[in-house]
């Protein structure tokens, strides 16, 4: 329509004068771009809102959630659904993220009619992350508006079973938040629009258990072991008598560990069941299993000998797999165990760094990768190729090369895989939206390789 109305707004242009045909063309132009710079009379509401966006001094306003939008909002249809940007809003008025970690076992047999719901919610509030529903309860760990967060954990404990989950809350960083409403050329989507923070969606997924530990009959619903509060955990680790064991896996308790804590050098958690039976020659019969003393603290061994069974201190990252852990321990026999209440996060976020007796970082399954004293993240980056955390001094190894191989994975990768890896990670530097670690992230930068530099550049981690 405006260009129509440029066009007719511009005088006759004969053709028998070549001057005059130029500066009428030019009169034509000068009609058409005043036209266009105007806001046109009576505006359809998409030209409103196109007009408003293009002028405004600040386009990072954020999306908010349909529901909870203030009396200010520009109401915006967009393909049959009505989104909200706050007129008022800049980019330092942006919803802060959280990240919050959370489980809770219950006996939770019909957890399958629980996904649904539980997905559509996560999605119609832009919460990203992952979730698993099982028998035995439900662990997760989400992320975005607090408020949002918020109604997606209230909705998860209006089931009776679920209530009471064990939470603890981690901080985003500001590349992060800049990332999630559009602000950086690394975002996977325009200015003042929501992502998803660290996954492409929300999964929620239906498994056999929360945390894979093998063995049906360890039900931390019915036994469990002592918790201890952060505060008080110090002192339980200090005690020569206290046996401490780190229950995570060996690439997690590489970067950090509780002091004198014992490494059972496992690579999955189900396979902490077997050390324990060769740590303390236990018998693998019910018959042995369950034979102690009055005061439960000897077991007979394989041997025949009563063995001393001693006081236990186990840890992990947040608690959950403590507590199949301890529950175990508990129906081999042993009398006394203890577990830090909250795991290691909780133990970094109310512990000062002074008082602490953790030393390192502590790996979490996020793309934070690692995490320091306050939560705060640590230094470590992901390898592509095995998934474990790699320093900054392992990055100058000859065997590390960017999505594709480290030195804890360079040896066991044939050169077949390693070639499949580095055409995966070409393909993700050339198109970003197709494969590639960051999948779904455009790389601003896209690397060309036709030489030997360019060969070397790929042992070097982007800006994520």
């Amino acid at each position: 329509m405006a260009l129509s109305l440029a066009v007719l707004s511009a005088p006759f242009l004969p053709f028998t004068k070549c001057s005059s045909r130029f500066s009428h063309c030019a009169a034509a132009a000068t009609a058409l771009f005043r036209t266009l710079s105007c806001t046109p009379l009576n505006p359809s509401p998409l030209p409103r809102l196109l007009h408003s966006m293009a002028t405004a001094s600040d386009r990072s306003s954020p999306l908010q959630n349909p529901l909870h939008f203030p009396s200010s909002a520009i109401k915006i249809p967009t393909g049959g659904a009505i989104k909200t940007v706050d007129s008022a809003s800049n980019g330092s008025d942006h919803p802060s993220l959280v990240v919050v970690s959370f489980y809770r076992f219950a006996d939770f047999p019909d957890h399958a009619s629980f996904r649904k719901p539980l997905k559509d919610l996560c999605e119609e509030l832009r919460v990203s992350g992952g979730i698993i529903l099982a028998p035995e309860g439900i662990n997760g760990s989400i992320c975005g508006t607090r408020e949002s967060v918020e109604r997606v954990l209230s909705f998860i404990q209006s089931d009776k079973r679920l209530k009471g989950l064990r939470m603890v809350e981690s901080p985003v960083t500001p590349e992060d938040e800049a990332i999630h409403h559009g602000h950086t050329s690394s975002s996977p989507v325009g200015a003042g629009e929501d992502a998803p923070f660290r996954w492409d969606h929300v999964r929620v997924k239906l498994k056999k258990e929360i945390v894979t530990f093998g063995d049906p009959s360890v039900m931390p619903t019915k036994m469990v072991g002592k918790y201890v509060k952060p505060r008080d955990w110090n002192a339980l680790i200090s005690d020569p008598e206290t046996m401490v064991i780190d229950v995570r896996n060996m690439y997690e308790i590489r970067i950090g560990k509780f002091k004198r804590a014992v490494d059972p050098c496992t690579n999955a958690f189900r396979k902490f069941p077997t050390w324990i039976d060769e740590q303390f020659e236990m018998k693998k019969s019910e018959e042995s299993e369950n034979a102690s003393t009055e005061d439960g603290t000897h077991m007979q061994s394989e041997n025949g000998k009563q063995k001393s069974l001693p006081r236990v201190a186990m840890y992990c990252t947040g608690g959950i797999r403590c507590e199949k852990a301890s529950s175990f321990l508990l129906s081999k026999g042993f009398k006394e165990v203890y577990h830090l209440e909250g795991g290691i996060l909780k133990y970094l976020e109310e512990v000062p760094k002074g008082e602490s007796l953790w030393e390192g970082e502590c790996f979490v399954f996020d793309k934070r990768v690692s995490v320091e004293h306050g939560l705060v993240p640590g230094t470590h980056k992901l390898c592509y190729g095995c998934k474990q955390p790699i320093s900054n001094e392992d990055m100058k190894s000859p065997e590390w090369e960017y999505g594709v191989s480290c030195p804890y994975c360079f040896s066991s990768k044939s050169e077949e895989e390693k070639e499949r890896a580095r055409a995966r990670q070409r393909q993700f530097e050339t198109w970003g939206i197709i494969g590639g670690p960051d999948k779904g992230r455009r790389n601003p930068n896209p690397v060309k390789f036709s030489g030997e530099d360019d060969s070397k550049s790929r042992r070097f981690p982007n800006s994520i």
